[in-house]
């Protein structure tokens, strides 16, 4: 089987864990993980990492994702989507188009978000969706996340209650039904966020990903590797150093990179991936630039393990 990238729609129903444990019994493998988790009731892109890809997850869901949602206004739910329970409701709203793009467009950039109740952020050790559930709010911490875009597609603000369709493209963290509920604040009205599609996560697009139906045929009939994306590419916006097979070998056993080791102007912190005069991925390093030092490693995805090789079963 081969290392790499599955890009999954995840479909309407199914929670993220839900879609992994199909995905496990089609593949008959249990060195599966996902690259940032989708609500139930939410569709898309839900990219999952197969076999080593499992020690890359980090690096896939810390990159910007796009969304494409609905925001309702004049209706508040206890979920901030739709799937909870009307809590507040006004009916009769008279928005113009004027107000609601001055609205959406205001949250570009940095905000301070809070997470919302029903969420598996942890206060005290407690998710805060079990906390919910028990009827319980308690304080939680603002978090700064990122608009790096936000555009409205369309919508109808004369029908009641109004709806905007929007797309937006923004950090890892960022919870869009929450979004939804902050641009009603700015406009003063409650609001909720009605429907959640993920066109793009870690560089994966929906226009790629595959449906779990697609998946079972292909594992049925031994064609699945085809649907898989190499780990060679999945980070592929990290810039690269190829080896030569010596550092290769001593790569392999998480050997730091002496200074000089490379002449390009890297900046210290930056990640780098180190690959091999064959092109295969060999590991994940990050600039150090210390006196002895120039790189140290982060994460060593090739190694001679036959165990760290294989697929647990």
């Amino acid at each position: 089987m081969r290392d790499g990238i599955l890009v999954v729609a995840k479909p309407r129903g199914l929670t993220s864990h839900d879609v992994i444990q199909k995905v496990r019994r089609f593949l008959g493998i249990k060195r599966i993980g996902h690259a940032g988790t989708l609500d139930p009731e939410a569709t898309g892109v839900l990219p999952l990492c197969i076999g080593r890809a499992t020690k890359i997850v980090e690096y896939i869901q810390d990159r910007p994702k796009t969304y494409v949602a609905e925001w309702t206004g004049g209706v508040a739910t206890d979920t901030e989507d739709q799937s909870g329970n009307v809590v507040e409701r006004i009916n009769g709203l008279h928005l113009t188009w004027e107000e609601v793009t001055s609205a959406f467009t205001s949250f570009i950039g940095p905000y301070a978000q809070t997470p919302p109740m029903y969420s598996a952020v942890k206060v005290k050790g407690k998710r805060l969706y079990e906390l919910a559930r028990q009827g319980k709010e308690v304080e939680r911490t603002p978090r700064l996340v990122t608009i790096y875009d936000l555009m409205i597609l369309d919508g109808n603000l004369e029908q009641d209650p109004p709806r905007v369709r929007f797309q937006v493209r923004c950090s890892k963290g960022t919870y869009i039904r929450t979004l939804c509920v902050d641009i009603g604040k700015k406009l003063g009205i409650p609001a909720h966020m009605s429907d959640l599609i993920r066109v793009e996560s870690g560089g994966y697009h929906l226009e790629e990903a595959h449906s779990l139906e697609e998946i079972e045929e292909a594992a049925a009939s031994g064609k699945v590797e085809e649907l898989i994306s190499p780990l060679e590419e999945a980070l592929s916006f990290l810039p690269s150093l190829t080896l030569s097979k010596k550092w290769a070998d001593k790569v392999i056993h998480g050997a730091a990179l002496p200074r000089g080791f490379s002449h390009m102007p890297w900046q210290t912190g930056e990640k780098i991936r180190l690959v091999s005069d064959e092109g295969r991925l060999m590991a994940v390093y990050q600039v150090v630039n210390g006196e002895e030092i120039w790189a140290k490693p982060e994460k060593i995805l090739f190694t001679e393990d036959p165990v760290d090789r294989g697929y647990a079963r």
